[in-house]
């Protein structure tokens, strides 16, 4: 899997004031971090759950949960980690409750993931074939390796914010993300061969 180098982000002057009015009881003040972050908490929260209802639920939970709990967040931290690392939470514990982790992730994967853009029809069925299989493929893997492959390659964000969100060191997140991705690629190889570089291909030309 190609790895990608995120920016590292500070916490802008906008947000470290809007947080600050927040913990102070100025309700208004959240709702430019709701605003700004409302996407990726709940692309981090379908991610894991594979259900667009259940991921809208969680992602609001979390922001009220975030609201509520202000004053526990440390002042001058990034809010972006802080709040994935509840909705990770949310989302893990939604499915462990249902006993349906794996139903729910077997599901999305069947009806596939469509790309943003796609040059023609024909590279289009290849890449959603494609991200069917590999996500078929993580869902094989223990619920740690998956949310850090998640975060990582999905949302692409750094080592240091997924260290933030799971609430562990960057040196462990590092290795973290090592042993994910040779577990995976072990289930590659041995149960989805053709998603090895150049291995589609060869399926089709067979």
């Amino acid at each position: 899997m190609e790895r990608h180098t995120a920016p590292d982000i500070g916490v802008a002057d906008d947000e470290r004031a809007a947080v600050e009015a927040a913990r102070a009881g100025d309700p208004d003040a959240f709702a430019p971090l709701v605003e700004r972050y409302r996407e990726v908490a709940f692309r981090t929260a379908y991610l894991i759950a594979r259900d667009a209802g259940v991921a809208e639920d969680v992602a609001q939970e979390a922001f009220v949960r975030a609201y509520l709990n202000l004053r526990s967040f440390r002042a001058g931290d990034p809010f972006r980690p802080w709040l994935l690392r509840i909705v990770t939470n949310l989302a893990l514990n939604e499915l462990r409750a249902r006993g349906r982790r794996r139903g729910l992730l077997e599901r999305a994967t069947r009806r596939g993931l469509e790309p943003a853009r796609a040059p023609d029809p024909e590279q289009a069925a290849v890449a959603g074939e494609q991200t069917r299989r590999l996500l078929l493929a993580m869902a094989e893997l223990r619920g740690e390796d998956q949310v850090v492959l998640y975060l990582r390659h999905f949302l692409d964000l750094p080592e240091r914010e997924i260290a933030a969100v799971i609430g562990k060191r960057p040196g462990t997140v590092k290795s973290r993300l090592h042993r994910a991705g040779e577990r995976l690629r072990a289930v590659i190889e041995q149960r989805y061969p053709e998603l090895a570089p150049g291995g589609m291909e060869e399926q089709r030309r067979g």
